[in-house]
């Protein structure tokens, strides 16, 4: 089933046969709550915005809607079973569609995405949203709720064909992004950009006079319209152009153009050095989140395992400790892969032996104690230990800072040490500030952002992501934002928002992470943090029989089941759900367990429990995550007690 908004509200089956959504106040009903993006919509605000004046018997008549659009949209389903897209949530209803489903909501992803990306992917993402739009959006209704809605994707839509007209620019087909520009500067005449990427195309398919003309055009219908000069880009590129100089010739695409065929020429492909190189390429790749840091994480592994069978253990050190990407999260996107990338690590301090230098000894051990994060046994925590100490002893800042990424990622053996990683997070912030690693400065922010967060300081917690957020913006690190979103609906959540705002942001939160690159963060979060503010609202723990819940469903599965009544059956699984891995949800697992025990009169399951969080009574529960809590500690472990 297929809904698209992007002009009059349809609705298609997966044949693509368009289905009956019988008169306009079903359509309409449909659309309010593709607008309002999977949050739930009370019955008294449906109301209000399908009429101006409300007739009596307005409710009876939204469930009417309701009723009838939940035939049309699941036409298999039984009678008096759960409807699984329209849905009764609380005071209202809610969409429960797949993002890719509306066109609206798959339109926003890929503008997002298409945003950070490189020009081929760009253009690729781009070409296939704006692909989806039939007119303007909500074309059928002329309510408020619908013209802030439609004007809110109309400026997404022209910024995208301007993203398009760049990427066509940046991959030498200017040619090609001259009509759509031309077009979209005689319907929107203010849009500074599109007249700066017009004059662009123009120059460099060789029409100077024109792009010449363009600017003085531009010039003077923002000047005549707008009372305003233009912006210092589009006054930039005149004075450029009347000198003949095409500020791309000197871009880095050219400077990169020439550098890579020189070093095709120079440099053999069997070398060595080549490896060595990826290794450079790759890490910056990392730093721009979504299709590259999952080609990154991919193609390390094919690198190391390259130079592995060159059977020259240094170099292998080399290349193996040479991605030195931070690190914040605690769960493997990939753990065969990185077990594979420890592996190479340790064979390759076999092999060194006591021949080593201290430098490549050092690297290959954070690798190890990050690579390792969330393993048990002491082996990641002793390597974490001993590359601290020879990083010390080495004065290398940078290699001090990839220590200390594993000193964190080891710093999980227990429940309670929010503070001990704070201390870890400030020692990084002070060195990557002091000697320029933008990247180790993030972390170290995110670090603090997470421990203060876990000791309820807010405060605190805020002007690390702040901090963050503005060296991400000054060293274009996309997924720093990610990080900071998802705190910023934990935060929320945490002082107690209403329901409906805390689940919108985090809603809101876990679209950033559709297509972040990042598996071992978006498994399972949103539906944990959806359960976890449930239980802090005392709310109906209602979820799709499908919900993925990823690593965490052993916790979350004992609550489930008592929500449905099915008590012998919880406590039964509550004896055998395990104990939770060394990680960031070490907390808030444990509390889960604890909140199940409490509700079933599991003695032995509470005191297990209380034993487990008493180090960390002074902390919320999962907010050393910086992305969920399920409350504070001391709390659940009165009742516990």
């Amino acid at each position: 089933m297929r809904i698209g908004v992007l002009g009059p509200v349809l609705a298609w089956d997966e044949a693509g046969s368009e289905l009956e959504l019988r008169g306009p106040r079903h359509r309409a009903v449909l659309a309010r709550l593709v607008a309002a993006h999977g949050r739930v919509v009370p019955v008294d605000r449906l109301v209000d915005d399908l009429w101006s004046e409300p007739p009596a018997g307005a409710v009876s008549a939204v469930r009417t809607f309701v009723a009838a659009l939940r035939r049309a949209l699941e036409p298999d389903r039984r009678p008096r079973t759960p409807a699984r897209l329209l849905v009764t949530e609380g005071p209202g209803y809610a969409l429960r569609a797949e993002p890719e489903a509306v066109d609206a909501w798959r339109f926003e992803a890929a503008a997002a995405e298409a945003a950070g990306a490189p020009p081929h992917r760009a253009l690729a993402l781009l070409d296939a949203a704006l692909g989806d739009w039939r007119g303007p959006a909500y074309a059928d209704f002329d309510e408020a709720w619908a013209g802030t809605e439609r004007a809110r994707l109309e400026q997404l839509r022209l910024a995208a064909v301007e993203r398009r007209a760049a990427a066509l620019l940046e991959l030498g087909r200017p040619g090609e992004a001259v009509p759509e520009l031309d077009a979209l500067v005689a319907e929107q005449p203010w849009r500074e950009e599109a007249w700066r990427l017009l004059a662009l195309a123009l120059y460099r398919t060789g029409r100077q006079a024109d792009a010449l003309a363009v600017l003085r055009r531009a010039r003077s219908l923002l000047d005549e319209r707008h009372g305003v000069e233009p912006n210092v880009r589009l006054r930039r590129l005149e004075a450029d152009l009347l000198r003949q100089s095409d500020p791309g010739a000197e871009s880095a695409e050219q400077v990169w153009a020439a550098t890579t065929a020189a070093y095709d020429q120079t440099v053999g492909p069997q070398s060595p050095a080549r490896l060595e190189s990826t290794v450079g390429l790759l890490r910056s790749l990392a730093f721009t989140g979504g299709a590259g840091l999952g080609t990154a994480q991919e193609q390390r592994a094919a690198t190391v395992a390259a130079a592995e069978r060159l059977d020259d253990p240094e170099l292998a050190a080399r290349v193996i400790g040479g991605y030195d990407v931070p690190a914040i999260w605690t769960r493997a996107d990939d753990p065969a892969r990185s077990a594979r990338i420890v592996a190479a690590a340790e064979h390759a301090l076999a092999r060194l032996g006591t021949d080593a230098h201290e430098v490549d000894r050092a690297r290959l051990l954070s690798v190890v104690a990050v690579e390792s994060r969330g393993v048990p046994g002491p082996r990641p925590a002793e390597a974490a230990a001993e590359a601290e100490r020879l990083a010390r002893g080495l004065g290398d800042p940078a290699l001090l800072a990839f220590a200390l990424n594993g000193v964190f990622m080891q710093t999980f053996h227990r429940t309670g040490l929010a503070s001990e990683r704070d201390r870890i997070g400030a020692e990084l912030v002070t060195l990557a500030t002091r000697h320029r690693l933008p990247a180790y400065a993030i972390l170290g922010h995110l670090v603090r952002l997470q421990a203060r967060s876990a000791l309820a300081d807010f405060d605190g917690a805020d002007k690390h992501a702040a901090a963050a957020d503005q060296l991400a913006e000054r060293h274009e690190r996309p997924l720093t934002g990610v990080f900071t979103e998802w705190y910023r609906a934990m935060r929320l959540a945490a002082h107690d928002a209403p329901f409906a705002t805390a689940e919108a942001a985090y809603r809101a939160a876990a679209v950033r992470l559709d297509g972040a690159g990042m598996p071992g963060v978006q498994r399972g979060l949103l539906p944990l943090a959806l359960l976890c503010l449930r239980l802090r609202h005392g709310m109906p723990l209602a979820f799709e029989d499908d919900t993925d819940w990823g690593p965490y469903e052993p916790w979350a599965r004992p609550l489930l089941l008592l929500e449905e009544g099915k008590r012998d059956e919880a406590a039964t699984v509550l004896r055998r759900t395990p104990v939770p891995p060394g990680d960031l949800l070490t907390e808030a697992m444990w509390a889960l367990s604890g909140r199940a025990a409490i509700a079933l009169g599991d003695k032995a399951m509470g005191a297990k429990t209380a034993i487990a969080l008493a180090p960390a009574e002074g902390e919320l529960a999962g907010a050393g995550s910086g992305m969920l809590t399920v409350g504070p500690v001391s709390e659940l472990l009165d009742e516990l007690r």
